[in-house]
């Protein structure tokens, strides 16, 4: 079960960790490293509507782990109390979910080391893979919490490059959205991906400058393009650039050499999971630089997010995720047991079913402090189902 800190402390861990191993629930993967947002939380019996600190961390961390780039405690859960009684809870396996680059307030702080665009406007909610002070704290902060605490695992998220609409809020935007302008303006062109991918012998510089003058042209037009014309021509303008082409496998090393970096880094027995995207459907993730059969050879744990509403396409997704790591590896899934994917306990029990069928037994539930209790019961069933079998 995904959680958080706060819902964990509000009902008490013996409490939650009693509830979980009543439906089935074994692991717990608890948010370490957390961004913004405003929550709704159903079960809650104080905040019904919740806003966390954005961008800190829920354990008591090590600035002397860290370089120029330090974590934020949070103000209420950072002593890791939380985080220090679930790992000493017997039976129970414990993971850490941490949020590594998708950060405001450390991207603020550090424009020199976030993403920034064709046009040299940093976004400050996001700290680039390629920038070396934003990977030491990657790395430090995997480090940190596997050290410090006896987590089995740690499950990563936001290893790569964001997608240009994820991320800040009260976003805003007067021009029709569509894929290829989307695409663009989420390519990072700061100093360090620029100098990396120069060194593979790609023209950057005029990748750069040809990308900013064609968002500017199309600002300057008055077309907006379709959907299915702009995702088309996005793929045409892969297919036909070949700086393109090779400045998008740049962005590959630079992310799977990260994750080689933090498995390295870390105690050999604990697993390392990568939450490969964003995107629908997981294949998508090549677009953040989530080469997936290459972080299966580099971490051995895939962690897909199948937030989808039909089993038909949960299933598709899973078979397309075995093709592209080759089998290699292992599978871990993650769904929604409610709206706005899963929304009845047959559609629970039907999407565990066909990620248990499929070979996926470790099987994650998105997340405790924001489903209904009917929920909890709904996965209670899948699992008594599958458990079965």
């Amino acid at each position: 079960m995904f959680s958080y800190s706060w819902d964990l402390a509000e009902n008490g861990v013996a409490n939650t960790v009693d509830e979980f191993k009543k439906i089935g629930i074994n692991s717990v993967t608890l948010a370490s490293s957390y961004h913004a947002g405003k929550f709704l939380r159903p079960k809650s019996a104080i905040n019904k509507v919740y806003f966390p600190e954005d961008g800190t961390v829920y354990f008591k961390s090590d600035a002397s782990k860290y370089g120029d780039i330090k974590p934020i405690p949070n103000s209420i859960y950072g002593d890791g109390e939380v985080l220090r009684e679930l790992t000493e809870t017997n039976g129970l396996s414990v993971s850490a979910w941490l949020v590594l680059l998708h950060n405001t307030p450390l991207g603020t702080r550090h424009q020199d080391s976030a993403v920034q665009n064709a046009f040299g406007d940093p976004y400050i909610y996001a700290l680039c893979p390629s920038a070396p002070a934003a990977r030491a704290y990657a790395i430090g902060l995997c480090r940190d919490v596997t050290e410090s605490y006896k987590v089995n695992g740690i499950s990563i998220e936001s290893i790569g490059f964001p997608p240009y609409e994820h991320g800040y809020h009260h976003e805003m935007s007067f021009v029709k959205p569509n894929k290829w302008l989307s695409q663009n303006l989420g390519l990072c062109f700061c100093k360090y991906c620029v100098a990396g991918a120069e060194k593979m012998g790609v023209d950057a510089k005029g990748l750069k400058a040809r990308v900013a003058k064609n968002i500017h042209d199309y600002f300057e037009g008055d077309i907006d393009l379709q959907g299915d014309m702009a995702e088309a021509l996005w793929l045409a303008d892969v297919a036909s650039d070949p700086d393109l082409r090779k400045f998008l496998d740049f962005r590959s090393t630079v992310v799977t050499s990260l994750a080689k970096e933090i498995r390295q880094s870390v105690r050999k027995e604990v697993e390392v999971a990568i939450i490969p995207s964003v995107a629908r459907p997981t294949g998508g993730a090549w677009y953040e630089g989530t080469d997936l059969k290459a972080i299966a050879e580099t971490t051995g744990v895939i962690e897909a997010c199948f937030y989808e509403p039909a089993t038909d396409r949960i299933k598709a997704d899973l078979a397309d995720i075995k093709l592209r790591t080759n089998n290699l590896g292992r599978i871990k899934g993650v769904l929604r047991p409610a709206y706005p994917d899963l929304t009845s306990e047959s559609a629970v029990i039907d999407a565990v079913s066909a990620l248990w069928n499929g070979g996926v037994k470790d099987i994650g539930f998105y997340n405790y402090g924001h489903i209904r209790s009917q929920s909890l019961n709904w996965i209670g069933k899948a699992l008594a189902l599958v458990n079965k079998k």
